[in-house]
């Protein structure tokens, strides 16, 4: 076991007035499970970057160990998996290798397929088996979960938890509880540390922030008490003194003596005053505020949406799905789940709209307004006021739900494109709110949203109960929000 020593890390980008990282300081052990956790755009992919020496910050990193990042870049996707498994790591053993396949239920023939025709969750899972073979590196793991379906993210949890030295970002909440031992999280002031899995720290900081609102609420009482104590000493002791000058004879002295008493209570108690303010300075700094959001759903003529008998969808004559019944009605929440390539996709595609070649029976109800959210981000560049305009949304409205979900107002004024994928996903969903629709179509809403905004939009959906069709493999989300679940 060897250390990671952060010392008064300070970094930030050429050209930018705001620092990611100022002054941290914190150590972590080698042979530890770290969740990497924080909101969108604090820096987690900088802050491995940083491990990895790719950028010039002030203060130290001190470690005798080698990091590995995942996910790895693979120029040639066109090469055989064994090739290019080979070329991250040309002395492996194939015994080891087969021991991690095994770990990860992929099948030894995809080793000898294009790297190119492997599923996405296939792909991942071969990258992390090569990169737990390679030994005494320390892993940056980061956000493995975005193509993994729900099996897929059980199954590399409980891989995950049998191996260690690695730090694992991830905003899938039951996906780190099933494989960390301790949670580093970049909060609003500073880096914290602590044991435990994800929960336990969600609980523990709901818990911090309870007990800092309450002492801040006692100490605002306090500095107003005090506050007006002081000044009324004050004035006492000015009118006491007042009383040495005219008036006829009295005892000077023993009015001067109990002027400079009120004074010096005055004084003592204006010192308590500043004293409470400052304590008061040390809270709420690391409170995560989320506003409620809002969602513009319509009322419809009728109580069937959608409805499917027996629809099976293929391309080039291979069939994804088929056999798919539902109705979607007022009020449904509906978790469609299913396998990598079992046309969840495709189906919602169909739904709204677009020209997928099915078979079977698909009626959409008259007139009926969808607000369709897509997986991919790719597409998204420009300003967001051209994107609010291209879309026909309401700006300021677009402007204000961003903001409720923890979006800068430095942020405002970059390209999309150079937004982070949690950003991303944030400007798709933002737009969505915007708009008023029958029924939100959500395709994989969550990849790469930070745990505090997921828990706010779940929020919304349950507050507002809007008719939703969405996919999903975040498990908790999917607890909380669906009413109704189609396997496909």
């Amino acid at each position: 076991m060897s250390q990671i020593n952060i010392s008064n890390l300070t970094f930030s980008y050429e050209g930018s007035y705001d620092n990611i990282f100022e002054d941290v300081s914190f150590r972590i052990d080698t042979d530890w499970k770290l969740g990497f956790t924080g909101r969108n755009g604090r820096g987690k992919t900088t802050f491995l970057n940083l491990l990895l020496g790719k950028y010039h910050y002030s203060g130290s990193i001190e470690t005798n160990t080698s990091f590995t990042y995942f996910p790895y870049d693979v120029p040639d996707k066109s090469m055989i998996t064994l090739e290019v498994l080979e070329s991250i790591y040309p002395n492996y053993e194939y015994w080891k290798l087969r021991r991690e396949l095994n770990a990860l239920a992929i099948q030894e023939d995809c080793l000898y397929r294009p790297f190119i025709t492997l599923s996405n969750g296939e792909q991942t899972k071969l990258l992390l088996a090569i990169m737990f073979m390679s030994e005494n590196n320390f892993l940056l793991i980061d956000e493995p979960t975005n193509h993994l379906d729900l099996a897929g993210r059980e199954l590399v949890s409980r891989y995950l938890n049998g191996k260690s030295g690695f730090i694992l970002v991830s905003h899938d909440r039951a996906f780190l509880d099933g494989c960390v031992d301790h949670i580093l999280s970049i909060n609003n002031a500073n880096i914290t540390v602590t044991k435990g899995n994800f929960s336990t720290w969600l609980e523990n900081k709901a818990r911090q922030d309870a007990f800092e609102l309450a002492e801040n609420e006692k100490l605002m009482d306090q500095i107003a008490h005090l506050g007006a104590a002081a000044a009324r000493n004050a004035e006492w002791s000015d009118r006491l003194e007042a009383t040495k000058i005219g008036g006829g004879p009295c005892d000077r002295g023993a009015v001067g003596a109990k002027s400079a008493k009120l004074m010096k209570r005055s004084k003592a108690i204006e010192k308590r005053r500043k004293d409470a303010i400052e304590e008061k300075s040390k809270l709420l700094k690391n409170i995560e505020r989320s506003e409620k959001l809002k969602i513009h759903n319509l009322d419809y003529h009728s109580r069937r949406y959608i409805e499917l008998k027996g629809v099976s969808i293929e391309y080039d004559r291979k069939e994804v799905c088929s056999g798919v019944s539902f109705t979607i009605e007022p009020g449904d929440r509906i978790a469609l789940r299913g396998r990598n390539g079992s046309g969840k996709s495709s189906i919602l595609k169909l739904i709204c709209g677009e020209r997928i070649p099915f078979k079977g029976s698909f009626i959409r109800g008259s007139q009926l307004s969808i607000s369709y959210v897509p997986q991919d981000t790719g597409a998204l560049a420009g300003s967001l006021s051209g994107y609010a305009q291209s879309r026909g949304i309401d700006e300021s409205l677009f402007m204000t739900i961003l903001r409720k979900l923890n979006f800068s107002r430095v942020q405002f004024e970059k390209d999309i494109k150079d937004f982070s994928g949690g950003q991303k996903k944030k400007v798709l969903i933002a737009g969505s709110l915007c708009e008023r629709a029958h029924l939100y179509v959500w395709d994989e809403p969550m990849n790469y949203i930070d745990v505090i905004s997921r828990i706010q939009i779940e929020n919304l959906l349950l507050d507002f109960q809007p008719t939703i069709l969405f996919v999903e493999h975040d498990k908790a989300f999917c607890d909380r929000i669906a009413t109704k679940i189609i396997e496909l």
